[in-house]
């Protein structure tokens, strides 16, 4: 049964389901329309601007994997602040960080669309600059989207960026500092269990992030977000299902996760693709120092690994009941 929205809304929420809507929008269909457009332009009278845009994207192919081309501008765009009171997002700053330093933000949990992430580090909706003065965030993001005419220019002004390891090795290594590369560690198989109440994280052989960290002395910074995993239902899909063998089996080919999500429409309650309204809290912890180790062991890998695991341990400890959970619900690392 559809549970239908009022028709006397106030304009203002009507504003903020519009600007999540064309996020959803831009994830899920913006890219395929883009490629769309190059296409029909390169087949039609006007060949020639397809042309010298093919030329451009040969000579700024790199650009997402050398920290790519921000604009302040579209960051600070309005639509990202009816975007940010939709949930609403929140972005809690618990220790200052010094802008002299690289940081590797490790971001947790990654849920359906990362919308925490998204808001916090590709907008400045909730005041990333102003709280972390001289740092500039920068989202890591699948290569292949940047394969995609027009639409990596687009995204590439929110700050996101390659998550090749290039890219993020050019980040945390600029000698002036003031880089943040915000990794969802758990990535794609972390989607696929991405669904309210769910505290298992992908994080216990992910340590590629810890080793060039250590090799290029950057400061790990454990992230976490609350409420990510509330905005969306996913069919179920329980390990060794049909439905998750397809899903690890897509994966494998295209590199990306294909969850099977839903939650609620724009003028209906019962169901769509629009995210429900629940509150996003995102906590940036304190960092951990690591000393530059251009050549790191195994056993210094995982020695820092086992300290990051901690302090994203305590990191949810401190701060769960403020957010609403209760005593026994505890974070497992898989």
């Amino acid at each position: 049964m559809f549970v239908f929205a009022p028709l006397n809304i106030p304009l203002r929420r009507r504003l903020q389901t519009a600007a999540v809507l064309q996020w959803v929008f831009s994830f899920l269909a913006l890219a395929q329309c883009c490629l769309a457009a190059f296409v029909l332009l390169a087949l039609s009278d006007w060949w020639i601007l397809a042309l010298l845009y093919a030329g451009w994207l040969w000579l700024d192919w790199d650009t997402p994997t050398c920290g790519g081309r921000r604009s302040n501008w579209v960051r600070s765009w309005t639509v990202w602040g009816y975007f940010r009171d939709y949930f609403p997002i929140t972005l809690v700053k618990t220790i200052d960080l010094d802008p002299k330093k690289n940081y590797v933000f490790g971001f947790h949990p990654h849920g359906v669309l990362v919308a925490g992430a998204f808001g916090n580090f590709c907008t400045e909706a909730t005041g990333f600059s102003r709280l972390f003065p001289g740092l500039k965030p920068h989202l890591l993001m699948l290569p292949f989207w940047f394969r995609v005419p027009l639409f990596r220019d687009y995204i590439m002004c929110g700050g996101l960026v390659s998550s090749c390891k290039s890219s993020l090795s050019y980040l945390v290594s600029r000698p002036e500092g003031g880089n943040v590369a915000v990794i969802a560690v758990g990535g794609a198989p972390e989607a696929l269990d991405a669904r309210p109440g769910a505290l298992t994280l992908q994080v216990r052989n992910r340590k590629g992030f810890i080793k060039l960290a250590l090799k290029h002395g950057a400061q790990l910074v454990p992230v976490f977000s609350f409420g990510e995993n509330e905005l969306f239902d996913q069919m179920e899909n329980p390990s060794g299902s049909s439905l998750r063998k397809l899903q690890n089996r897509l994966q494998s080919i295209m590199g990306i996760a294909m969850p099977l999500f839903h939650a609620r429409g724009v003028f209906q309650y019962s169901f769509g693709l629009i995210p429900y309204r629940t509150s996003i809290h995102t906590i940036v912890g304190k960092p951990i120092s690591v000393v530059q180790t251009p050549s790191p062991s195994s056993e210094d890998i995982e020695s820092l690994h086992k300290v990051y695991l901690q302090s994203l341990m305590d990191l949810f400890e401190q701060h769960k009941h403020t957010y609403g959970l209760s005593q026994d619900q505890r974070l497992t690392f898989a």
